[in-house]
C-alpha cells in the first residue's frame, strides 16, 4: 500500500525508509486522523518530512501521486459571477489613452464606489470605464488600464492596482535547493559569532597535548563545539510580483538556513501586518500574530526582510491598505514596532537599485528601516550583513 508514494518521495530526495512506511499505515489503522485527504496529508508529511525545508518537494510529489483528491485551500475569490471577469480579448492601450483616464479618487472614494458598484451592477461588462469588468479602463476588474483600481481576478499587467481579490496560492520554500548558494553562503558569513555550546563532544587537541605533558600519560581534553551564537528573524515575502525572484528567494533560503543555526523565518505578503506564517499550505488557518514574536524574541536578535517591496502606497500607509485583509493598523505601523524592538533591522531587495525610484512604495518602507535597504546582489548582501553586524 503506498508504495509508489514512497518510490516517489525517495526519487525527490526524501527519506522514506520502511519504519516510516509502517508508521503511516499503524496511524491509518488506528484511525488517529479524520478520514479526509487533507488530514492525511498533514500525517504523512509529519511522518516523512524532517526538515521545512523539504516541505515544497513533498507537496510536489504529494500532488503528483494523488492528484484530483486533495482540495486546496486559501483565500476565496470575491463573490463575482465569474462570467463578469471572463477576458475575450486582450486590448492594447497606448501611452496617450493611459494619460486620459483619471484616477477615482482616494481609498475612501475607491472603495465605497466600488460597494456601490457590486450592489447596482446586474450583468458583465467588457471594455467599459464605469463597471466591474475587463479590457477597459474601469477602476474594478482586470485586464485593463486604470492608474488606481482593484484588481478582481485576473493577473497584474502595469502593477498598479491598490488591491487585489483573487485566490492566491504560494509555495513554500525549498531549503536543500544548492544551485546559486556557495556565494550567498560566503557573504552571510560576515555575520558570525561564534560560541562553544552544548555538550563537550568534540577533541580539544592543544589541551590534550598540554595535559599528556603535565601528567606523563594520555589525558584526552573534550570541548564543545562551536558554532554561529547570532539569532535571525528571516522574514519573506511570497507570491505575486514576488513570483519572478522565487529561485533568487530559495537560494538566500537555502544559504540563511545552512548558515544560522538560531534562525527563525516567517512569511508575510507585500507588507508585515498583525501576522505572518510558517506554512503557505495553512497560511489562512495557522497564522502566527506579529505581537507573538515582539514579545518572544529578545532583543539580541538580527532581523532581515526579504521583499521587492512593490505595491500600492495604501498597502504601507492605511488601515485597510492590505490586498489580502482589511488590516485595522497600517504596515508602517507594524515595521515601526519592529525596528524599534530589534535596531538590527535590514531589507534586502531583489529589483535592481536603480529601479527603486520609481516605486513610491520602496521609498517609504526604506525609510521605515532607516534607510537599510540593500539590493539581492552579492555586493548589496555583503553590505547588509556589515550593517547589521555595526547594529546592536
Amino acid at each position: 500500500m503506498f508504495l509508489n508514494f514512497i518510490d516517489e518521495l525517495r526519487a525527490a530526495g526524501i527519506s522514506a525508509s520502511l519504519k516510516e512506511h509502517l508508521v503511516l499505515l499503524e496511524a491509518l489503522e488506528r484511525e488517529v486522523i479524520e478520514q479526509t485527504p487533507e488530514a492525511f496529508y498533514y500525517l504523512s508529511r509529519a511522518t516523512f518530512v524532517k526538515d521545512e525545508g523539504l516541505i515544497d518537494r513533498f507537496d510536489q510529489v504529494f500532488q503528483k501521486v494523488f492528484k484530483g483528491i486533495f482540495t486546496d485551500y486559501g483565500q476565496q475569490p470575491v463573490d463575482i459571477p465569474e462570467e463578469w471577469l471572463k477576458r475575450l480579448a486582450e486590448r492594447y492601450f497606448s501611452p496617450e489613452e493611459m494619460e486620459r483616464v483619471q484616477s477615482l479618487g482616494d481609498w475612501d472614494e475607491i472603495m465605497e464606489t466600488l460597494k456601490k458598484r457590486l450592489e447596482e451592477q446586474k450583468e458583465r461588462h467588457q471594455g467599459g470605464s464605469k463597471w466591474i469588468g475587463t479590457g477597459g479602463t474601469s477602476p474594478f476588474g482586470h485586464s485593463g488600464y486604470n492608474p488606481e483600481g482593484v484588481r478582481i481576478g485576473g493577473t497584474s499587467q502595469h502593477k498598479r492596482a491598490i488591491k487585489v481579490w483573487e485566490k492566491r496560492e504560494f509555495a513554500n520554500l525549498d531549503s536543500t535547493k544548492e544551485l546559486g548558494t556557495r556565494t550567498m553562503k560566503v557573504a552571510l558569513r560576515r555575520l558570525r559569532r561564534f560560541a562553544r555550546e552544548g555538550a563537550a563532544e568534540e577533541l580539544d587537541l592543544d589541551a590534550t597535548i598540554r595535559g599528556t605533558a603535565r601528567q606523563g600519560w594520555l589525558d584526552i581534553r573534550m570541548r564543545p563545539e562551536r558554532h554561529n551564537a547570532v539569532k535571525v528573524l528571516l522574514f519573506l515575502d511570497v507570491g505575486g510580483s514576488m513570483d519572478p525572484f522565487i529561485e533568487m528567494m530559495e537560494d538566500l533560503f537555502s544559504a540563511a538556513t545552512s548558515e544560522f543555526k538560531n534562525m527563525e523565518f516567517f512569511y508575510f505578503h507585500n507588507c508585515l501586518y498583525e501576522g505572518v506564517w510558517k506554512d503557505n499550505r495553512r497560511r489562512w488557518s495557522q497564522r502566527i500574530p506579529t505581537w507573538d514574536i515582539l514579545h518572544k524574541y529578545g532583543h539580541d536578535y538580527k532581523v532581515i526582510f526579504v521583499g521587492d517591496a512593490a505595491m500600492s502606497p495604501y498597502e504601507v500607509s492605511y488601515p485597510g491598505g492590505s490586498v489580502e485583509h482589511m488590516n485595522e493598523e497600517p504596515g508602517s505601523t507594524w515595521m515601526r514596532r519592529v525596528v524599534q524592538t530589534y535596531p538590527a533591522t535590514v531589507w534586502l531587495n531583489p529589483v535592481p537599485e536603480r529601479q527603486w525610484g520609481y516605486t513610491p512604495s520602496t521609498q517609504m518602507l526604506r525609510e521605515l528601516v532607516s534607510g537599510a535597504m540593500f539590493p539581492l546582489t552579492l555586493g548589496g548582501l555583503d553590505e547588509a550583513m556589515r550593517t547589521l553586524t555595526r547594529k546592536k
